[in-house]
């Protein structure tokens, strides 16, 4: 675990007491834990989740046609 001393201006304060409160957090570490864990989830690049390399690994080494069979198989 990492600790750090960062320096917030009101409203984000109020936000983390915010988040704090509606999940009924301790403290405010973990209110930017799950404000990061959300930011991570909808606002990264698909190639940087975890769970998007999974899904890459499963669509590699999936089934693939070539031009010429799909065209057989389609005709």
């Amino acid at each position: 675990m990492v600790q750090a001393v960062i320096n917030i201006d009101e409203n984000t304060n109020r936000v983390l007491n915010i988040v704090k409160a509606k999940f009924g957090l301790k403290d405010k570490s973990q209110a930017i834990n799950i404000v990061v864990n959300e930011y991570e989830r909808s606002a990264l690049e698909p190639e940087l989740r975890p769970d998007y390399k999974i899904k890459l690994a499963k669509i590699v080494t999936g089934k693939h046609l070539s031009r010429e069979e799909f065209e057989k198989e389609v005709a």
